[in-house]
């Protein structure tokens, strides 16, 4: 009776570790789905905006880990199926491109890649635009008049142009322009035009420094997106006074329109959320973000307005440059030759 009611008790306790261990695993289950992870290089306060919307919209918690377009690229391949993040957003495409390259997307759904025209996301149809940004010369009003601005960015590596102009070369968003000019131009172009770079520009540490340089008169001016201009007037105007925007057009590399985007990690255990994620970006009420937001990036999704104040996309007349074989490590290999980074 004793050995049976010892039984009895062991069976009891398997029965009740079974229980917690099921519990617990259930438990950890119900944390692991809570939300989802988005390694987001686009502007911190975009990503947030997006981010509070989506979850507000649908209930769906989401970690935000914050970084830039090739650090986050590399992270991702380096950790392939392993990898925590389920979303992955860029300013530029270039580094859409890589991870897109190792394998490493899952398909965006039919109903989304729907919502964005073709040429805002790549024919593969494993990512798409969320958003744009133009280049454009951000110029010294008090010193350029518009008959001495440059047609042509390719104008720049004339040495007329020496110690007067400036760029950020060592960004991500520098080097998906000339990631552009490579595509549209050719590799020979793209040398000499770097070399104009290295002799007549003055490297500064992003675009927002750019344009004040050339506010504060240290350069005329300036290779950037046009953001960070209207950000700028949006706030105080303080470091853009003195600075114009001359729009390239005509079809020209310095025409380039940069295409933001999103992916899904095909790793992800959150598929569902993940592309509701996507697909709630490039809705009209993701898309509305970009247009009632302070970011000043341009709308993509189809028939979506971009906020009132920018030239619209259709009058930029941008060349046409398919964003996913931009060739990131080409550039990186041209720019290192030409002693820019």
């Amino acid at each position: 009776m004793k050995i049976a009611l010892n039984r009895l008790s062991g069976a009891f306790a398997l029965a009740a570790s079974l229980l917690a261990a099921t519990a617990l695993a259930g438990s950890a289950y119900a944390q692991e789905s809570e939300g989802i992870v988005v390694y987001n290089a686009q502007h911190e306060s975009l990503g947030r905006e997006w981010i509070d919307a989506f979850t507000k919209e649908t209930g769906i918690k989401v970690t935000m880990r914050q970084g830039s377009d090739m650090q986050f690229a590399n992270q991702i391949i380096q950790e392939g199926d392993a990898s925590p993040a389920d979303v992955f957003l860029t300013e530029n495409s270039p580094a859409m491109t890589l991870v897109d390259g190792a394998g490493l997307f899952a398909p965006i759904e039919k109903d989304t890649l729907d919502q964005v025209p073709e040429q805002y996301r790549p024919a593969d149809g494993m990512w798409t635009g969320i958003a744009a940004r133009t280049t454009v010369f951000a110029y010294d009003k008090t010193k350029l008049t518009e008959d001495k601005l440059p047609k042509s960015m390719l104008e720049l590596q004339d040495p007329a142009w020496k110690g007067r102009w400036g760029a950020a070369p060592a960004g991500a968003d520098f080097q998906a322009i000339v990631a552009a000019l490579l595509q549209l131009k050719g590799e020979d172009a793209t040398k000499a035009w770097l070399k104009g770079l290295k002799d007549n520009a003055t490297p500064y540490k992003g675009n927002s420094v750019a344009m004040k340089a050339v506010n504060a008169g240290e350069v005329e001016g300036a290779i950037i997106y046009h953001y960070y201009w209207f950000g700028d007037q949006a706030k105080t105007g303080e470091n853009s006074k003195n600075v114009g925007l001359h729009y390239f057009k005509n079809q020209d590399p310095g025409a380039f329109v940069s295409v933001s985007g999103g992916g899904v990690l095909k790793s992800t255990q959150h598929m569902k959320e993940a592309q509701a994620f996507i697909k709630y970006l490039t809705s009209k009420a993701g898309q509305a973000v970009l247009k009632d937001g302070d970011s000043y990036e341009y709308a993509v999704g189809k028939d979506a307005a971009s906020n009132d104040k920018l030239t619209p996309l259709a009058d930029l007349d941008a060349p046409k440059v398919e964003a996913s074989t931009l060739d990131s490590k080409k550039v990186v290999e041209l720019m290192t030759a030409a002693g820019l980074i």
